[in-house]
């Protein structure tokens, strides 16, 4: 079976800046993949490619086996399984409900199967009866959580996490690591930076460290990546 990525000889620079190279790496479908490294090694940059969000300056892509082709309808169909949940993610100036239901709009999902989905999401995150709260009035935490609600109600395959439990208050961030880890048993592989030391050792999980844009140790070691239950 094909790895869900491929990545061969993918570098990526800014003028004379090299900020990302990976001669070969591959991840696997289904799993939580622990993204690690000091600020400045590339994670931001590696996830932005793998959501197809950020083409890189060399090197060959692929995904389920297929080369990607950095061009039209066919990112626009990669960019629809993978959804890329950033640190500080952006909110509009309207309730949770609207919020959840932006990604599903342009979709055209609505009506009873869009309600359904966003009520799902929030309950996933902990925060049912919050759909008529303003969104920018939440805590940091909860926002963290509305954001990833969001996230979640795309269905995603693929979900990119950059540093999601930083800055956030103990309760928020419990249940995230507990979204999380149960998000591959149905189907959804993640993908997760993070720089939390209290995260070691999940048996499912797999572990890919970064250092000045470079691989520094063997990526895809299970069981000695970090915990999040």
């Amino acid at each position: 079976m094909d790895p869900l990525y491929r990545l061969e000889s993918i570098g990526k620079r800014y003028g004379e800046k090299e900020v990302l190279s990976i001669p070969a790496l591959e991840i696997r479908e289904g799993r939580i993949q622990f993204l690690t490294g000091p600020n400045g090694s590339g994670k931001t940059t590696l996830l932005s490619i793998l959501a197809f969000l950020l083409r890189p300056t060399t090197g060959v892509l692929y995904y389920k086996g297929t080369r990607v082709e950095w061009k039209g309808k066919t990112l626009v169909a990669l960019r629809r399984q993978v959804t890329l949940l950033h640190q500080s993610p952006y909110l509009f100036d309207c309730t949770v409900f609207s919020n959840v239901a932006y990604g599903l709009k342009v979709r055209n999902i609505d009506g009873r199967a869009g309600k359904e989905r966003i009520a799902g999401a929030l309950k996933m995150v902990g925060l049912n009866g919050f759909e008529d709260r303003l969104a920018r009035e939440l805590s940091g935490g909860q926002i963290q959580r509305v954001a990833l609600a969001r996230a979640l109600v795309l269905e995603p395959r693929v979900l990119l996490l950059d540093e999601p439990l930083a800055n956030i208050d103990r309760e928020s961030a419990g249940v995230v690591r507990e979204v999380i880890a149960r998000l591959p048993a149905g189907g959804t592989t993640v993908i997760m930076a993070t720089h939390d030391p209290g995260l070691s050792g999940r048996p499912d999980g797999e572990w890919i460290r970064l250092d000045e844009g470079r691989l520094s140790r063997p990526a895809g070691t299970v069981g000695e990546g970090p915990e999040i239950s």
